[in-house]
Order: structure tokens, then C-alpha cells, then sequence
């Protein structure tokens, strides 16, 4: 009686054809799982293994699908033994089907060895066999979510055609077409004008309360050389989370005076926050007012250094150069989001780099404007989106010298960034694409970033003028994963791997693109020197291209153990 009421009950049975399965796409969809669990950049975990197979096997099944209907139409049609009896259809469907569920279980015995690889590379532990099975439950239920929502949309696609074909009396080829470009148009609306911008604003309104809090232990600084001080023209609780980390902590100058042995002159640290003036223009008046309040044009050095998405700064990269200089800094920096770094990239590139550019242009303009022997050294500085975000002020290598920067130091470049682009393609030949040269490192250099004596033998050979450095990890997602990891093989898969990426790796259309795009997930989860954790290797990059007069590797290490020791500290707190 059930089943006769269910099988009249057209939801019910529409609902069942979500879960019909198209055999050919089960045998791609199964290829592409396999796929999938070949090695990538950065170790990932049975859940994470789980729904990148899950998705990658779903745009497998609809490749399948998509070849099997060409293949029907165009092919099969004039053949007089088509279509095949039912014995021999049914058949074919078991064997397809058992034969892609053992090669699916049978390929994870391996997938859990290039997991154990890839973690070894890093300093990690490994999964087990056991452990990495549940990979294929996981993706079973992502990828069948992903066809269930396909054919839902394809259904939509149907039901327009037919109402086109009644109500104008279109060619179903037409009806199709039009359908297609409709649900098409809605879609990408949807996501781009619609749930992007939904999801931005929800964000923002996430993560706004953070940017309003407090790190615990971080009170406001007394030191005038600070910004959030009393005397500051930056109100304290106007810095944002990021920035008030960064004014309130770092060594002062009783701490350098016992670490380097002689006395030392209080850091100089700048900040402006999104909430500390109405405009980008106000901020930027405001930001060089803390300039010439706190003397930062009187420093050795002055350093610009553009932030990530939440307004981040590298305490280590700060805490470095102050130690390297024993204080005779001053670094600036300005908030241009709240947002986390991955949701900023994928939404505001572009703010990102015209904030960049604005703050460049308007302390170097005001840098500029000082005789030439009364100026400080000019540096900058970028991790990660603080990079691109360095790169947007600059057309091309050129005006980095014309504008006065004597060294550059960007660490972990976005693929997209445009300078670091432009070099890479533009490299000298016969160098490979993880480490390039480009006019034979006369201005600008690369270094894998996670062996201090090779970075110093990357930027040991005398330079001409200004000195510009990448520190890029091999195994870092967010310097390779790029669109066209889609549909072509970018040269750093087809050369030699670099020092912490599996040889093991290979490039698939499409695949590849999904596995290095699941890797930013973890990308900074990993121990430093991999991934885009860049940790203490960061002060090699700066003795590379910024050392004091007289600089030696034994000050480096020198000070590389006071850094240790303060994240020592920082973590028993």
C-alpha cells in the first residue's frame, strides 16, 4: 500500500532520480577520486582528503555523464548492435560499479603512505591506514551532495525549456540554450551579487565584535613612541585588535640594551586603524602627523609594511629588525579590513592593494621631501596578502628604486600578485620556477625561505642598489594555486621539486587545482619553514637584504636565539 501511494507521489519520485546514477559518470567520478588522492603541497587529514575527493569526484561524474551522451549521439546511434541487450547492459553496470568502489578503497592504501611522505617532509606525524579509510565514507557523502544539487539545477534548466517551448513554441535546442543561459545568469548573479556580498557583510559583521577586542595581557603603551599612547594622535581603542597587538608588545629599549649590549634606543611603532579616522585620506593625514610626532623620520631605518587582511603584522619580522638595529626603527603600518586574510582575498584584492599603494605613496612622498642626508633607509616589507598588497604601489621593478627604497623584503607573495607575476614569467632561462633569477639577480632575488645558509648564499653575491627579496616556500598554497592549475601544467610541477615538496606530486586537469586549494586550509598550520609559515627564517630574509654596517652570520643567530626565547616565553603564557 506504501509503495503504491510512493510510487504515485511525484516529489517522491522526483526526489528518487537525484540518487539515479549514470554509470559512466560512476567510472569517471571513481577516476577522479583516486585522483585526488595522489600527494599535494601540505599533509591533509582523512576529513579534508574526504571533501576535496568528494567534489573533485562529483566534477568527475559530470565529465562522465557529459562524454556518455556525446558518445550516444554522435557514436553509438549508428551502430546496429546499440543499444545492448539487458544481460549484457547489466553486466557492464556491475562490473563498473564494483570495479570503481575496490579501485576507490584499494587506492587509499597508498594515499595514506604519500600522506605519511608529505608529513615527513614537514616534521609531522602521518595518518595510519586505518584512520585514512574513513576518507572514502566522507566523500561519498560530499560528492553525492554535490551531483544531488547538479541535477537539481539541471531539472530547473528542463522545466524552463519546456515552459519556453509551450509558451513560444521554441526548438527544443533553443528551449535548452536559453534555459541553460538563464539558470547560468542566475546563478553566477546569485553567487556574485548575492551570496558573495551576503557573505562579506555577514563576515564582517563575525568578525567586527573581534576587531573590537582586546588581546588578553595587551594594555595600552605609555612609551610616546607608540601609537595608542596618551600622546598619540591615534586613539588606543580606535587600532583594531591587529593594531593594538602591535603597538602594545615588541622589545623595548631596556630589553635591546641587554640583548645586543649596548644602549638602545626605544622601537618606533605607527598604527592607524579603520576606526581611527572616517576616510582613507584622513587616516593617511593622521598617520603621517604620528610619523613626525614620534620622530620616526630621525630612525636609521623607516619601514612601510602594509598588513594582511585583519590588520596583522609578523611580530616577528618587527621584533627582528628592531633587534637587528637595537631600536633605531620606526615601522608604519595602516588597517584597511577586519576580515581574515583568505575572506579578504577572496573579496577584496583590490582594496588591498589600493590601500597598499595610498600608504606608500604618502609616507614616501613625505620621506621625499627630507634632504637627502638627514633621511632614513627606506625599506618595506609584505607577508602574504601584505605583500600583494606592497606590490599594488609599484608598475614595475624600476619604481621601487626611483622611489627611494633601499631594500624590499616580501615573504609568501599571493600567485596574483602583479610584480611577483611579472618577474616569474619574465625569469632568466633555464631557471626553475620555485627559485627563479631574473636579470641575474642584479635587483631582485628568490629564495625557497627555509635553510638560513641558503638564503644567505642567495643573497651573499653583491647586489646593484636596491635589494628586492621573495621568500617562497615550496610547499606554500598560497604563492602557487593559481586558475590555471586548472587546465595546464605550470612549470614548478614539471621541474624538480623544491626543497620541502614530494616528488611524489604530479599535475591533473582539474585535480590538482582542487588538492593545492583544500592545502590553503592548513597552509599555516604546518611548523615554520613550511607552507606559508615562514617562522624565524624571516630575520635571514631581512640580514639578506637590510643588515646593519657590519653585519655577521654570528649576529644573526645571535639573534635568532633571542627570538626563540621570547616564543618560548610567549607560549607559557
Amino acid at each position: 500500500m506504501t509503495t503504491q501511494v510512493d510510487e504515485k507521489n511525484p516529489f517522491y519520485l522526483w526526489a528518487w532520480s537525484l540518487l539515479r546514477l549514470d554509470f559512466t559518470g560512476v567510472a569517471f567520478g571513481a577516476l577522479f577520486f583516486c585522483l585526488s588522492l595522489t600527494p599535494s603541497l601540505l599533509p591533509r587529514d582523512w576529513l579534508f582528503q574526504g571533501l576535496i575527493g568528494g567534489i573533485t569526484a562529483a566534477i568527475g561524474y559530470g565529465i562522465g555523464v557529459l562524454v556518455s551522451k556525446l558518445v550516444r549521439r554522435s557514436v553509438l546511434v549508428r551502430r546496429r548492435w546499440w543499444p545492448l541487450t539487458a544481460w549484457v547492459s547489466y553486466a557492464i553496470k556491475t562490473v563498473t560499479v564494483v570495479a570503481s568502489a575496490a579501485a576507490c578503497a584499494l587506492m587509499l592504501v597508498p594515499a595514506a603512505a604519500w600522506q605519511r611522505q608529505v608529513s615527513e617532509l614537514m616534521g609531522m606525524e602521518g595518518p595510519s591506514t586505518p584512520t585514512y579509510l574513513r576518507t572514502l565514507v566522507f566523500a561519498v557523502l560530499t560528492g553525492g551532495v554535490c551531483v544531488a544539487v547538479a541535477r537539481v539545477l539541471l531539472d530547473i534548466i528542463k522545466t524552463l525549456a519546456r515552459f519556453l517551448i509551450r509558451r513560444w513554441h521554441l526548438s527544443d535546442e533553443v528551449a535548452l540554450f536559453v534555459g541553460t543561459a538563464i539558470v547560468v545568469v542566475l546563478v553566477i548573479t546569485l553567487i556574485n551579487g548575492v551570496l558573495l556580498r551576503g557573505f562579506l557583510a555577514g563576515a564582517s559583521r563575525v568578525f567586527q565584535p573581534q576587531n573590537t577586542a582586546t588581546r588578553e595581557g595587551v594594555v595600552q603603551p605609555d612609551r610616546p613612541e607608540r601609537s595608542g599612547s596618551p600622546e598619540s594622535f591615534a586613539a588606543w581603542d580606535s587600532l583594531g585588535y591587529q593594531g593594538r597587538n602591535f603597538v602594545a608588545t615588541g622589545p623595548g629599549a631596556e630589553e635591546l640594551t641587554r640583548i645586543n649590549g649596548r644602549p638602545a634606543k626605544e622601537p618606533i611603532r605607527v598604527y592607524v586603524g579603520l576606526q581611527t579616522a572616517d576616510t582613507d585620506e584622513a587616516r593617511m593625514a593622521l598617520l603621517l602627523s604620528e610619523l613626525e610626532r614620534s620622530g620616526a623620520f630621525e630612525r636609521e631605518v623607516l619601514v612601510i609594511a602594509p598588513t594582511t587582511g585583519t590588520g596583522w603584522i609578523n611580530p616577528i619580522a618587527s621584533r627582528a629588525l628592531e633587534l637587528m638595529y637595537n631600536g633605531d626603527t620606526a615601522i608604519v603600518s595602516s588597517q584597511y579590513s577586519h576580515l581574515p586574510s583568505w575572506i579578504s582575498f577572496l573579496g577584496d584584492q583590490e582594496k588591498s592593494m589600493a590601500s597598499g599603494r595610498m600608504m606608500i605613496d604618502a609616507v614616501q612622498n613625505r620621506w621625499a621631501q627630507l634632504p637627502a642626508d638627514r633621511r632614513p633607509r627606506l625599506l618595506l616589507y609584505g607577508e602574504s596578502l601584505g605583500s600583494m598588497a606592497g606590490q599594488g604601489a609599484f608598475d614595475w621593478l624600476p619604481d621601487i628604486s626611483r622611489m627611494g627604497f633601499s631594500s624590499v623584503l616580501w615573504v609568501g607573495p599571493p600567485n596574483a600578485s602583479p610584480l611577483w607575476r611579472g618577474i616569474t614569467v619574465r625569469r632568466d632561462p633555464r631557471t626553475p620556477e620555485v627559485e627563479p633569477r631574473y636579470d641575474n639577480g642584479r635587483t631582485v632575488r628568490f629564495s625557497q625561505g627555509n635553510d638560513a645558509s641558503q638564503i644567505a648564499a642567495d643573497t651573499g653575491v653583491p647586489w646593484e642598489g636596491t635589494r628586492v627579496l621573495f621568500l617562497q616556500h615550496a610547499s606554500d598554497p598560497v604563492v602557487w594555486l593559481s586558475p590555471d592549475l586548472l587546465f595546464s601544467r605550470p612549470d614548478w610541477l614539471a621541474e624538480p621539486p623544491g626543497n620541502d615538496r614530494t616528488a611524489s606530486m604530479r599535475w591533473y586537469p582539474i585535480v590538482t587545482f582542487w588538492q593545492v586549494a583544500a592545502d590553503l586550509m592548513n597552509a599555516a598550520s604546518v611548523p615554520g619553514g613550511h607552507g606559508h609559515n615562514y617562522g624565524d627564517f624571516i630575520l635571514d630574509g631581512w640580514a639578506g637584504v637590510a643588515p646593519p654596517q657590519g653585519w655577521t652570520p654570528a649576529d644573526t643567530e645571535r639573534i635568532r636565539v633571542a627570538l626563540q626565547q621570547n616564543e618560548s616565553a610567549e607560549r607559557l603564557k
